[in-house]
């Protein structure tokens, strides 16, 4: 059996359907690439291998059966460790919730298991998700493949790091402020954060949390644009109530080519800071696209104030996580806190704490507003197919687990900013319920992976998935760490 470390969850479960090894097989070699990487890595840092072998000799089994038992059937994979598997911890890095061990599988890995995918394992994550690194105290820091003492992001940042490495075959996350995309981009892999709502979240909350949050969204990670699609195909569609009535149909993409999309490009923004090694491979790619028939507009000009759409962001992203930030003691204390900020402060922890405490007419008022920005969205995608932006604002940078997140800062050529801040490039498709799928374009000359944000209108996400595949297949595909290569 040929090293399958970073071949696609595809190739891997076409080779196992004809024969050329067994899901046990595959599995067993993650596991020992797991057992060898995780005390540099802690990517992976829950399992449950009893149950992956013996769903994995089932697989086995039906295929000797002559049955097909699914698009993923064999592929070892994992999973973010806020998705509840049935007897592992859910704990989403909280110490509170070491003891708290899922019942029942959530509805993302009932139907990956339904695909035929074997779930060995849970990715790390850090506190409450809410981090663009990735550490807690239940189960330690995760390192990024790519360099010693760099970030590989957050907060699916253990699922970045496992896929990278060659350690799962395949993932799945969840993004409310570029939980997929901050980490695909840094770890140099494909993710896709889905239109609002198409794959449900259920089991992906701490116990006693029902509503679904707004904004929030749960999706798939790979090392291949095509196992995104796979993945989403098999996730996606109503579940309980809704399913009763409801079905999901997604558009099929209407191109196989780059000729003739009318592809608006961002590279950067005066609202913000983005370091040029990532805003200049985002207008190699632009002119790539150009030569190959595109029309391409770059940069684009967005038709709204960009820095108003950023603060409506933070506000209600905020506002969306709210319920879960404090208890009630904490959230009167919150409230407290907020009536002493000052009106002209727009920093972000003011508007944090802002969003954490909106009163519910606050909240309408800028609901209505979002939706509004809705309709922006819609009318600019009827005269462009797509918009290509960052993901992030730089590559990998230095583990920095000092101090609140906003306190933080992180290098732009040679200029400290605020780690936070760039959630700017998250907002245009969150607070839009918009699909985007971040690829991998370019290895910087420091030997670091970047990307580009590949967003489209609301439901088209087979048709951004489609443009990742085609720059993989046309311009740059996944690249192994060096170190593991």
């Amino acid at each position: 059996m040929r090293p399958i470390a970073f071949d696609s969850a595809a190739s891997i479960a076409r080779r196992i359907a004809r024969g050329e090894f067994s899901a046990r097989d595959a599995l067993d070699y993650f596991l020992d690439r797991q057992r060898r990487l995780h005390p540099s890595l802690n990517a992976i840092v829950a399992t449950d291998l009893a149950k992956a072998r013996r769903q994995a000799g089932a697989i086995d089994r039906a295929i000797a059966r002559g049955e097909r038992p699914g698009p993923l059937a064999g592929v070892p994979m994992t999973v973010k460790e806020s998705f509840d598997v049935a007897g592992l911890p859910t704990t989403w890095g909280l110490e509170a919730h070491r003891g708290n061990i899922a019942v029942r599988d959530s509805l993302v890995v009932e139907r990956l298991r339904g695909a035929g995918a074997v779930i060995w394992g849970k990715s790390n994550v850090p506190v409450m998700l809410a981090d663009w690194q990735t550490f807690n105290p239940v189960y330690g820091t995760t390192n990024s493949p790519w360099g010693a003492g760099l970030t590989p992001g957050g907060s699916s940042g253990g699922a970045a790091s496992a896929l990278s490495a060659g350690i799962s075959a395949l993932e799945y996350g969840s993004d409310i402020g570029g939980s997929i995309r901050g980490p695909s981009q840094m770890c140099g892999i494909y993710g896709h954060k889905t239109s609002y709502a198409i794959v449900p979240g259920r089991g992906h909350a701490l116990p006693g949390f029902w509503s679904p949050p707004e904004i929030s969204v749960v999706g798939p990670l790979a090392r291949s644009a095509g196992d995104l699609a796979i993945a989403l195909k098999a996730t996606a569609g109503p579940a309980g109530n809704e399913a009763r009535a409801y079905r999901l149909s997604l558009p099929a993409p209407a191109f196989d080519g780059f000729k003739g999309l009318r592809i608006a490009v961002l590279p950067s923004h005066p609202a913000t800071r983005v370091s040029h090694v990532v805003a200049d491979e985002i207008v190699k790619l632009g002119r790539f696209l150009a030569r190959q028939g595109a029309k391409v507009k770059m940069p684009v000009e967005l038709p709204f104030d960009v820095a108003a759409h950023d603060r409506l962001y933070v506000l209600l992203r905020r506002a969306a996580t709210s319920m879960r930030a404090f208890d009630d003691a904490g959230f009167r204390a919150a409230v407290a806190e907020r009536d002493t900020l000052s009106a002209d402060d727009r920093s972000y922890a003011a508007d944090q704490l802002r969003g954490n405490t909106l009163a519910h007419r606050e909240w309408m008022l800028l609901e209505n507003e979002r939706q509004r920005m809705r309709l922006v969205w819609d009318d600019f995608f009827r005269s462009h197919d797509l918009l290509l932006c960052p993901g992030a604002a730089t590559v990998a940078y230095p583990q920095n687990a000092s101090g609140r997140r906003w306190e933080r800062m992180i290098d732009i050529d040679g200029e400290p900013m605020a780690d936070v801040q760039q959630i700017f490039w998250m907002g245009f498709a969150s607070l839009g319920c918009l699909p985007a799928t971040m690829a991998p374009i370019a290895i910087t000359d420091d030997g670091l992976p970047t990307g580009v944000q590949i967003i489209g209108p609301q439901y088209a996400d087979l048709s951004t998935i489609r443009f990742a595949s085609l720059i993989e297949r046309h311009y740059h595909a996944f690249v192994p760490p060096r170190s593991l290569a």
